[in-house]
């Protein structure tokens, strides 16, 4: 961040260059995550608090690092409410860690062979939607 207080509210091109997020993503979050509430000043200006800053963060991690989908992050935070995200990120990982514990086949080293990059998660999601319309229209005939 710049150098504002900690405690400071931001902008939304201050959240949007700290959290590297085009302003159009973070709207739509708005959207999506009744939690992210922005106060909103003359002309429809935003600016974040601290606390939605770092909801953002947590919500970034679980949707970019860990897989999540939108809906995915809307059911961990009902299940389990904001406190949790709004920890450090490299606190956040309580939720995928905890799946990992439960599965003795996923050690570090299969987790890092397997790792993809995003173009390439974003391409295999692509194929597998392909493959389930297919598979619909086999179904109906």
């Amino acid at each position: 961040m710049n150098s504002k207080s900690p405690e400071a509210f931001r902008t939304i091109s201050e959240v949007s260059k700290d959290l590297s997020l085009p302003q159009h993503v973070l709207r739509f979050w708005e959207t999506k995550f009744v939690q992210i509430k922005p106060i909103k000043r003359g002309g429809g200006r935003r600016y974040y608090r601290p606390e939605d800053v770092q909801l953002l963060k947590g919500i970034k991690a679980l949707l970019y690092n860990d897989g999540y989908t939108i809906r995915g992050v809307q059911k961990v935070i009902k299940e389990n409410g904001t406190k949790k995200l709004l920890k450090k990120p490299s606190e956040n990982k309580i939720f995928t860690e905890s799946q990992k514990d439960n599965n003795p086949l996923l050690t570090e080293n299969t987790i890092s062979k397997h790792a993809i990059n995003e173009t390439k998660r974003k391409k295999l999601i692509n194929v597998l939607d392909d493959l389930m319309q297919l598979k619909n229209k086999l179904d109906n005939k």
